[in-house]
């Protein structure tokens, strides 16, 4: 019988019959022969794939890069979160090694990066739980077992992340938070300057479905009493709300911003951003969710702000959010048996925006450590 003639872009089958077999076949999908299956051969889907990231790489690099400081350490930023989607998990377990505040045998506190997730879920390539097995073996030796979450932060939240060796250690650790014995300190830059400056928001939260063109979920103030006609009246409880108290206090403002230290009593979703935004009308700098109730958009900043950034509007939506984990005070623990007080300094995004804000951070705080010195040096 004679063998298959192959040929591109068409493909004969003959056979030693009488009759011819097969007529003219396209080849679509797999190749039927060895050639046309040769190594380093793309797919129409792959090939496109590669032409349009191509395509969109030219297309970056014909825009014009941002002129202003701001505007490039934007830009800088927003480029490095990327990146950290796309790292080796070796290479971000060492960029967390080095970001170590702490560590004794019972417990390793790191300094959590900007834009870094914590847990999985939909379209989270990488995040901080899948790299501890690595991070224990950096820190611990290859025969290291894999460090377990005490706590967690939102993405776009810095600062002070608690992980501990053995599961008990870190079970210990959880119920110090349940039940409320760890001292939680955060900062966070405020646009607009609340009023009065220091004071207690005992607001409810709930979660609701926000209708519009985007049909969206929120946490939102679920408050025990409204106003009627002048009077205070009791409302009907929400029996999906949860109890959210945050004391706060202005450690330094403008006329148009401040710096805001937060001590979360409890701890509910999004709580201090809900109560900032909500409870006392100064959203967060940088919290494109919850600046405006009805949409999600980019924050609207005043032109005074902007200017001061060196910003425009367009370029708003780049903002990170400015809050950042300051310092958390663990009661004893272990053989420990005074309380361990973790301090972690302001990222240095967060400490140009101070400075830009023309906003003053405490010369020397109470933990006796100087970062305004640094501010004064950027």
């Amino acid at each position: 019988m004679a063998a298959p003639m192959c040929n591109a872009p068409g493909l004969w089958l003959r056979c030693s019959g009488r009759r011819r077999v097969g007529g003219l076949f396209t080849l679509v999908s797999k190749p039927f022969c060895s050639a046309a299956a040769a190594p380093g051969t793309l797919s129409a889907q792959r090939l496109a794939e590669k032409l349009r990231a191509q395509k969109q790489e030219q297309k970056t690099k014909k825009q014009l890069a941002p002129t202003s400081p701001v505007q490039r350490r934007v830009h800088e930023l927003v480029r490095f979160t990327q990146q950290l989607q796309r790292v080796h998990p070796n290479v971000l377990a060492k960029a967390l090694s080095r970001g170590v505040l702490h560590q004794d045998k019972d417990l390793v506190v790191i300094n959590k990066p900007y834009g870094l997730p914590v847990h999985g879920g939909p379209g989270v390539q990488l995040c901080i739980s899948d790299v501890l097995p690595i991070l224990a073996k950096m820190l611990h030796g290859h025969k290291a077992e894999p460090l377990h979450l005490c706590h967690r932060l939102d993405k776009e939240t810095t600062g002070v992340m608690v992980l501990a060796w053995e599961k008990e250690v870190a079970h210990q650790v959880q119920e110090f938070f349940r039940t409320r014995q760890v001292a939680k300190k955060y900062w966070a830059i405020t646009v607009r300057v609340p009023v009065p400056s220091a004071g207690v928001v005992d607001i409810p939260i709930t979660e609701k479905a926000v209708q519009g063109q985007q049909q969206h979920y929120k946490m939102t103030l679920s408050p025990d009493y409204r106003m009627d006609n002048g009077k205070m009246v009791r409302v009907r409880s929400n029996w999906n709300a949860h109890i959210a108290v945050t004391q706060y206090h202005v450690l330094s403002s403008t006329l148009s911003s401040a710096l805001v230290e937060l001590q979360p009593i409890t701890g509910i979703k999004h709580q201090l951003r809900v109560h900032l935004s909500f409870g006392l009308n100064c959203p967060i700098l940088g919290d494109h969710k919850y600046s405006d109730w009805n949409k999600l958009a980019p924050q609207k900043l005043s032109l005074g702000t902007l200017k001061k950034l060196g910003l425009q509007q367009t370029k708003a939506r780049h903002l990170p959010l400015h809050l950042h984990a300051r310092q958390l005070i663990l009661p004893a623990l272990g053989s420990r048996k005074e309380e361990l007080s973790l301090v972690c300094k302001l990222p240095r995004f967060f400490v140009l925006s101070l400075r830009r804000l023309d906003l003053q951070m405490p010369s020397q705080d109470q933990n006796g450590d100087d970062e305004a010195g640094h501010l004064r040096a950027q």
